[in-house]
């Protein structure tokens, strides 16, 4: 079961948004960096309730999705791994990073079938709206 995100989680991943987001951007501190990691594994893990992508960001979290299959892989390690930076991710739940261009400079390690997350962002709550 997915744990709930509160209203001050997510504004506090929007300041931090905004803060990465700036002109120049401000380096997030650890407990940040731990603070935003967590709430993004958590706000998707509610949008892909399941177990065939593990996503990781050591060292402040992990997730387990349901991407491109049913069903819920139970034993170990999933065969589909994404893993990237804390600085990464919230770069790219921001829309300001682009899965692509991520993979491009490396930033993020991706293996399986169904290890493709492009689709994901940006995330909605960090859009602005219309």
């Amino acid at each position: 079961m997915s744990r709930r995100v509160s209203g001050a989680e997510v504004e506090q991943l929007r300041a931090a948004a905004g803060s990465v987001l700036a002109t120049p951007p401000v380096e997030l501190s650890k407990a940040d960096q731990a603070a935003t990691a967590r709430t993004i594994c958590a706000l998707l893990a509610i949008r892909f309730p399941g177990g065939s992508v593990e996503l990781r960001v050591p060292p402040f979290a992990a997730v387990q999705l349901g991407i491109g299959e049913r069903g819920r892989h139970t034993r170990g390690t999933p065969p589909n791994v994404v893993q990237t930076d804390a600085d990464t991710l919230l770069k790219l739940a921001a829309g300001a990073l682009s899965w692509d261009r991520a993979r491009e400079l490396r930033l993020v390690q991706a293996s399986g079938i169904y290890a493709e997350l492009g689709q994901l962002w940006p995330l909605s709550e960090l859009v602005e709206a219309p």
